[in-house]
C-alpha cells in the first residue's frame, strides 16, 4: 500500500548503512541506497524530526549454522557512511542483533520523543530492515518502508520482503513520495 500520511512525530530509521555493509555485493547499487537514505535524512532533519542511524557491531549470541567469518573486520567496518553523518541531534544505535529494537534503548528514546511512526531504510532488506520493521510494528509504531532506499545481498530475498512482508506491516513507498508527505 502506498504511503498515505506521516504522523506529526515520525522518525527515520536507517539500518546498517555503515562502511562494512555498503561494501558488500548487493542486488541494487549500494551507492543509490545511500543517496536515497541521505535524501530522507536531510528531509527529516529539515523538519526537525528524529533521524536514527543504526549500526551493527556483532552478532546475537547462540548457535548459528552460517559460515564462519575469517579474520577481523576493517577498523572502520562499523562507521556510518559519511553521506549520512551523523548530524547533530541524530540518534545513533549500536546493535548486536538483526533488528534495531531488541537489546537497545531505541524504543525508549522514540517514546520519550513522542514518536508514533517510523520510516525504515537501509541494508539488508530481508535481515536488518525487515527485523526492525517487524519489531516497530510489534511495538505499536505505524511503519512505512522506503522501498527504493533498501536493498539486500539477494534479489529474491529483497523482493520477498518488499512484496510480501512489508505490506503486512504497514505502508510502502518511494523516497520521493515520502519526502512529499513531509511537506
Amino acid at each position: 500500500m502506498s504511503a498515505t500520511t506521516l504522523d506529526p512525530k515520525t522518525a527515520l530509521i536507517v539500518v546498517d548503512l555503515q562502511k562494512g555493509i555498503v561494501g558488500l555485493p548487493t542486488a541494487h547499487p549500494a551507492a543509490e541506497i545511500v543517496a536515497r537514505a541521505a535524501t530522507l535524512a536531510d528531509a527529516f532533519r529539515a523538519k526537525g524530526l528524529p533521524v536514527v542511524l543504526v549500526r551493527v557491531t556483532g552478532g546475537a549470541p547462540g548457535r548459528t549454522e552460517g559460515p564462519a567469518r575469517s579474520g577481523q573486520p576493517a577498523a572502520d567496518w562499523a562507521e556510518i557512511v559519511p553521506e549520512l553523518g551523523p548530524a547533530e541531534g541524530d540518534i545513533v544505535v549500536t546493535k548486536q542483533q538483526w533488528g534495531a529494537f531488541y537489546g537497545t534503548d531505541l524504543d525508549l528514546r522514540l517514546r520519550r520523543g513522542g514518536v508514533t511512526q517510523v520510516v525504515v531504510a537501509g541494508i539488508a532488506t530481508s535481515i536488518g530492515v525487515e527485523s526492525t520493521a517487524r519489531s516497530a510494528h510489534e511495538h505499536g509504531y505505524h511503519v512505512t518502508v522506503a522501498t527504493d532506499a533498501v536493498t539486500d545481498m539477494s534479489a529474491e530475498a529483497h523482493d520477498n520482503s518488499v512484496e510480501r512482508i512489508f505490506p503486512r506491516l504497514g505502508e510502502t513507498d518511494t523516497t520521493d513520495a515520502i519526502v512529499k508527505l513531509l511537506g
